[in-house]
């Protein structure tokens, strides 16, 4: 796991607060960002050991939310105020008073007001006046051991933006025990979050006892052995499981309702289910044998829909998750669910027949056998008084009418859904999967998925896009979600989340007028201690360097700009050495006109950042005039053409924005050398990575030509076509001829033309990630 040493760690959140004195003062600018904050001249309130927390007599829930400031203070100063029962118009002084005030308009909102004789914190409900604990409790200092705390006077009226603020844990993967499930909700507290989206059945484990299908827990909850790494062919032969009893998962519902958050259950259906069919295989198409997965991706077996015993076993399990969970929602899956084995079964063809479900030109059969499958379980539950969310893949047939759409193939499924009327919660995984790399240098990282998803982006996120304002208001809100294929450790799930969670929190709850990402990570430094102090194992790369190469066509050069968020000094070099104080130190954007091995580091008194460099290659074709006659993937064209001719190849991690991603057609390049050169080699890089239906090239053609009309090829290589189905890494391809002079240089880049047999996508189409178009 990735560290920062103590004494870095500790100079860097001294960030926050200059001196011990400081550390003394209470401080608003808090995360999430309240709405509004309004402070006085008047002298501040002093929090210490002789302040009361007082609450309305006979209101169990404020009594409550009492208790949990009291127990927070104490976390921060080593006392605990006592709390106290008042009557109506009873006057107390010295105290903190919660309250209830109906003319407060959101029901999520409050209002704190602080004077020298005290605090009040009313909201519309409980749940609101929570929301002011929380902010006044990120307002002290996270140590300010047996201190008085100076609370500034003055007023905060805030209300959340979106309804719905949602995290999401997958425990289907990889088990976690029920007090780290705890621990997990406790954060979502200390962010204003109230929805955890608590993802319990997978291919790879059942965790939810389910009392009429026992064998669910008995053989579903445990996989005979788990795969090593990226879907490798070796596994570790180690036994692996867990799963929640009834009882504990209703005590975890407790423990959150009393947080004001509601646990929302995701039984995924009909795919996913390889756990449920290895316990009971009559409920697949082809009868078994199944087994509990040991790999990860997605799989043709799926719940047979034309099995009526299929359909009874469903409704059965959600009559029991809705006697566990009473939240309004059952989240249903819906996602990746192959219809390859709905083809050839006969069951689900005479239920395609009966229930006359017909293919057109968007939708097969089998995609309105898997609607007819959804809208049959989300008449079940709204019978019961519940409603249903899926992923976006509920689109793809007839979507179930009353259903709330979860976004998480990018964003347009959201907007296509709540441009249907549909409500939606948006999970794009472009903002908001949190198993994606936090930054795009990974080789000291824990092993993530893949991608690359920094704070920034998630800060950026805003959930409304471009809807009109109709449409805006079927946003609920906003969702990040942690898969959990490659994340073992609990340790590992704090990694992945802290502080990306601050980021999302701000997206949920704050105005987007009110955003500014500096001003976020100065309060961040204030919120991660709190992490440390709480002993959460937090990423910090908000520390890092920040660095930024931008092509300069014109003057063709790379310019590098780097910062920090404390304006660190910073140094660094051109020829691969390690920058100390004696190097050169960054005081403008560089620019970079030939080839260099750039490095660069912040050196603070308490110690030395990560290095962060990059090697800059200069060749023929580099800051050339470039055409693409394919364009690339709109999810993958980052900075466009130029980014082939940049001078700088990217690493392994396609979502980085230094590879091009390209599907359906060969990459077809003309570069223009701006004169006639004399020219003998093409090179260029593919990243391969077949779990995300990432392939390389089959071949490379090279062509040139004086006026940029007539072409004439001068070298041809064959590739073969990948058919290692576990492959991943960067390909690299070279041609070679004898010289010849040109001015244009045609480079074609040929795709594979389809995902190899026994490739979860076999036969349809690989995408094709390039990068750097060498000539020389």
């Amino acid at each position: 796991m990735r560290k920062l040493n103590h004494a870095l760690l500790a100079g860097a959140l001294a960030l926050a607060c200059a001196s011990c004195t400081a550390e003394k003062e209470a401080n608003y600018q808090v995360i999430p960002l309240p709405q509004e904050v309004s402070l006085t001249q008047e002298n501040p309130f002093k929090l210490n050991e002789n302040v009361l927390i007082a609450y309305p007599e006979n209101n169990a829930l404020l009594q409550r939310n009492a208790e949990f400031l009291s127990e927070y203070i104490q976390q921060a100063t080593n006392y605990a105020p006592k709390t106290k029962a008042i009557a109506a118009g009873e006057q107390v002084k010295n105290a903190i008073v919660l309250g209830l005030d109906p003319s407060i308009a959101n029901k999520e909102g409050y209002v704190l007001t602080t004077t020298p004789e005290g605090i009040s914190i009313n909201g519309q409900t409980e749940n609101g006046v929570f929301y002011g604990i929380q902010t006044l409790r990120k307002s002290i200092p996270a140590e300010a051991k047996g201190t008085t705390v100076l609370i500034p006077a003055g007023e905060i009226k805030d209300e959340p933006r979106f309804s719905y603020r949602g995290m999401h844990l997958d425990v289907g993967r990889h088990f976690f025990p029920k007090e780290f499930i705890k621990k997990y909700i406790d954060l979502l507290a200390l962010h204003n979050m109230n929805t955890f989206h608590w993802h319990l059945t997978e291919d790879q484990g059942w965790r939810i006892e389910i009392k009429k299908y026992p064998k669910l827990t008995e053989i579903g909850s445990q996989r005979s052995r788990t795969v090593i790494g990226r879907n490798t062919q070796e596994y570790d032969n180690t036994p692996y499981g867990g799963f929640y009893t009834q009882e504990e998962a209703k005590e975890i519902v407790k423990y959150a309702q009393e947080r004001y958050i509601t646990v929302i259950p995701e039984v995924d259906l009909p795919g996913h289910m390889l756990a449920a069919l290895a316990a009971y295989p009559e409920m697949g198409c082809t009868g078994g044998p199944y087994e509990v997965c040991p790999r990860w991706g997605v799989f043709e077996d799926v719940l047979c829909i034309g099995n009526d015993k299929t359909m009874q076993f469903l409704e059965d399990v959600m009559s029991e998750i809705i006697e566990i969970f009473p939240s309004e929602y059952v989240h249903i899956g819906g996602d990746e669910a192959p219809r390859t084995r709905w083809e050839k079964c006969p069951k689900c063809q005479a239920r395609i027949k009966a229930e006359g479900l017909k293919a057109d030109k968007n939708h097969t059969a089998e995609d309105r056998l898997q609607s007819y499958c959804m809208t049959r379980i989300e008449k079940f539950l709204n019978s019961k008084g519940r409603r249903i969310i899926g992923w976006d893949e509920i689109l793809e047939g007839d979507v179930a009418p009353n259903a709330t759409v979860m976004s998480w193939r990018g964003a347009s499924g959201g907007i296509e859904a709540a441009q249907m009327g549909h409500d939606v919660i948006m999970t794009p995984n472009t903002y908001c999967y949190f198993d994606y790399y936090q930054t795009a240098d990974t080789k000291d990282e824990p092993l993530g998925i893949g991608g690359y998803v920094p704070i920034e982006k998630v800060y950026s996120l805003d959930p409304t896009f471009d809807l009109n304002e109709e449409q805006k208001k079927h946003i609920i809100g906003a969702q990040a979600n942690l898969w959990t294929e490659y994340i073992t450790t609990t340790e590992h799930v704090e990694y992945m989340v802290l502080p990306r969670m601050a980021a999302l929190a701000e997206v949920q709850w704050t105005q987007p007028e009110k955003k500014d990402f500096k001003d976020f990570t100065k309060r961040l430094a204030r919120l991660m201690k709190f992490y440390q102090r709480d002993g959460f194992n937090y990423a910090k790369h908000v520390f890092d360097l920040k660095v930024d190469f931008t092509p300069d066509v014109a003057k063709k050069a790379v310019v590098v700009t780097l910062s920090t968020i404390d304006d660190a000094p910073i140094y660094y070099t051109l020829d691969g050495t390690e920058p100390t104080t004696a190097s050169l130190k960054y005081t403008e954007p560089v620019s970079i006109t030939e080839t260099a091995d750039f490095q660069a580091v912040v050196i603070r008194p308490e110690g030395k950042s990560k290095v962060v460099n990059k090697k800059i290659s200069f060749n023929k074709a580099t800051y050339c005039p470039i055409e693409l006659t394919f364009q690339p993937s709109e999810k993958y064209k980052f900075g466009g053409a130029i980014t082939l001719v940049d001078g700088m190849k990217g690493n392994d991690s396609y979502a980085t924005g230094a590879w091009l991603g390209f599907v359906g057609g060969d990459v077809e390049a003309i570069i223009d050398l701006g004169q006639e050169t004399e020219i003998k080699r093409v090179a260029t890089n593919a990243i391969v990575d077949m779990s995300a239906w990432i392939m390389g090239s089959t071949g490379l053609v090279v062509s040139v030509s004086d006026d940029n009309k007539e072409f004439r090829e001068v070298a041809v290589k064959d590739i073969p076509a990948e058919t290692n189905i576990d492959k991943k890494g960067v390909e690299n391809y070279e041609i070679t001829f004898d010289p010849v002079k040109a001015r244009y240089v045609k480079v074609v880049i040929k795709r594979s033309p389809a995902l190899p047999k026994g490739h979860a996508g076999e036969g349809k189409a690989a995408y094709m990630f390039i990068d750097e178009i060498e000539v020389d």
